[in-house]
């Protein structure tokens, strides 16, 4: 089907200032317990696991490629935010919750699995999609990679987003490797910048008056 000019402009304006989000990322306080702070208020996030501790403030979480693509996520976490550690090695439930129901929220894994070590996350019928991946600044490595439910990595970074609405993210590590961690955050809604909103009313205007002579047409 091909689209009308006055279609293909509105296209063009919804599509216009487009950009990677800022993702404000969750700090942990305690291997239960974290804040994500965000303009539009504070969550609390908590998290029920078998954890190894919290890591702040190394690691680095850099090469910042290697948790933002530019693209979906502008921003990696940074060595305040903390990183929960886990070990893995059993089918023990992880759960990561939000006070608030939060919007495709994005997950950052850091340094998982070792040379020889396969190590995973697999999510509790959950799809994730990569945004990002790559070699930690401290071992090197490769990046994650994504397949169905499963991420599985070698010494490896990336960032994986969570498509639609959750309370509660969980999953199983079942390998054991000493060790990999994790972070997560979410971004605010976008919307469009403002002095896109006049030419985006006009446009949808138009396609409206062209909508109801196309149907007056067809009746008469």
């Amino acid at each position: 089907m091909k689209l009308k000019p006055l279609a293909i402009a509105a296209l063009l304006v919804c599509n216009a200032g487009a950009h990677a989000d800022p993702i404000y990322w969750n700090t942990w306080a305690s291997t239960i317990a974290g804040t994500l702070v965000a303009p539009s208020g504070t969550i609390a996030v908590s998290f029920a696991g078998p954890a190894f501790g919290v890591a702040s403030p190394y690691p680095s979480w850099t090469p910042l490629a290697t948790f933002a693509d530019g693209s979906i996520v502008d921003n990696g976490p940074v060595a305040a935010n903390g990183i929960m550690q886990l070990t893995g090695g059993s089918d023990h439930l992880n759960t990561v919750s939000f006070s608030v129901p939060v919007v495709d929220p994005v997950m950052a894994i850091w340094s998982l699995g070792q040379g020889g070590i396969d190590a995973k996350f697999v999510f509790a019928g959950l799809s994730p999609v990569l945004v990002s991946g790559g070699p930690s600044a401290e071992y090197g490595g490769v990046g994650i990679t994504v397949v169905g439910d499963t991420v599985s990595g070698r010494e490896a970074n990336g960032t994986i987003q969570f498509k639609g609405t959750y309370s509660s993210i969980s999953w199983i590590n079942p390998v054991y490797e000493n060790w990999y961690g994790f972070n997560v955050g979410i971004a605010e809604v976008a919307v469009p910048e403002p002095e896109s909103l006049p030419l985006l009313l006009a446009a949808l205007g138009l396609l409206g008056v062209a909508a109801r002579r196309k149907v007056r047409a067809l009746v008469a």
